[in-house]
């Protein structure tokens, strides 16, 4: 029989999008994350993800990769992986080099966690992609990219291999805002993540879709399910809602057909419409905002109710020493 889902039994794991705050650069956001990074790991964080976005000024983590490759040097035992990598933005062969270099030079420590959507708006997307029916070709893509990271067996004739990257078997991951991936998981027998902190409406559906669909495979023998959620902790109630409005600038700045550098916070009622605040708060109405008290309580309700097996937490916060004070929060809360 499984074992219930509680907040104290199940890992915390760490989304960092490499945010750019207004007033700051790039350089600052990587530094940034590698700060988080060897924070989480001296916390106890079992993952850090890092996410393919482009043409996004406010988010520096386009180039995922090398930006993995970057953290993992900075850390020694936190798994530093993609959540996640574009498929059809890229060729399987070129992922499957990347992340057997990846694994290579940091053995055991790296995900790759797979998404189908473009990443970005469809202008940038046609300046990444030379074939657009690669989401349609999503299942296709995937057989792939896990065949170039399958051992080579004797008298193989197969002509082109993935150097570094054959016999590796690099972990991965389906992910996803939809029952799409959640069903597409479950039938190939992979671990699945599912976006809550950015799409809730379909999450009970799309577990129940994946551990129903879910076939033991040679990568898993149970289903696995990982949950990303918005968390937001500080001392109190009001200054972590305080903190929060540079998330919910950032959707308002979404719904408006704006995206810019993280903004800091500032009483948000003073600037979206009342409409604009029902679409943002419809967004992100998963999220965790509060005291750890009230962090806490949220979070236990969360994992009550879903049994996930893990969570991903993404704290979208201005200020970077605040944004590690929340973590460490999260951390000490789920210890107790």
């Amino acid at each position: 029989m499984n074992q219930i889902k509680t907040l104290t039994n199940i890992p915390l794991s760490v989304l960092d999008l490499s945010s750019v705050t207004e007033g700051s650069t790039v350089r600052n956001a990587f530094q940034n994350s590698m700060e988080l990074a060897q924070h989480a790991e001296k916390l106890g964080y079992k993952r850090h993800w890092v996410a393919e976005h482009h043409n996004m000024e406010g988010v520096a983590s386009s180039a995922t990769s090398v930006l993995i490759g970057y953290l993992a040097s900075g850390t020694s035992t936190l798994r530093i992986g993609a959540g996640g990598i574009m498929l059809p933005n890229h060729s399987p062969l070129v992922i499957a080099e990347q992340f057997g270099t990846l694994e290579s030079i940091y053995p055991g420590r790296i995900d790759l966690g797979l998404g189908r959507a473009p990443g970005t708006d469809m202008l940038t997307a046609r300046a990444l992609r030379r074939d657009f029916s690669g989401a349609d070709n999503f299942p296709e893509l995937v057989n792939e990219l896990q065949s170039y990271f399958e051992p080579i067996e004797e008298g193989s004739t197969r002509a082109v291999m993935a150097v570094p990257g054959q016999g590796l078997e690099v972990p991965i991951w389906l992910l996803g805002s939809s029952t799409y991936s959640a069903k597409l998981a479950g039938i190939m027998g992979l671990p699945y993540s599912f976006a809550s902190h950015f799409s809730p409406d379909y999450l009970e559906q799309a577990i129940q879709m994946y551990r129903t669909y879910f076939q033991p495979s040679k990568y898993l023998e149970e289903p696995y399910v990982m949950a990303g959620l918005n968390v937001i902790a500080a001392e109190t109630d009001e200054h972590a809602e305080y903190l929060s409005s540079s998330l919910l600038q950032q959707f308002l700045g979404m719904v408006r057909g704006k995206r810019g550098k993280m903004q800091p916070p500032r009483n948000i009622e003073e600037l979206w419409t009342e409409q604009e605040k029902i679409g943002v708060n419809q967004s992100l109405r998963a999220r965790v905002v509060g005291s750890p008290e009230t962090v806490k309580a949220k979070l236990e309700e969360f994992v009550s109710t879903n049994q996930v097996n893990e969570l991903m937490i993404n704290s979208p916060i201005f200020d970077h020493q605040e944004r590690l004070k929340s973590y460490e929060i999260v951390a000490n809360i789920s210890k107790k």
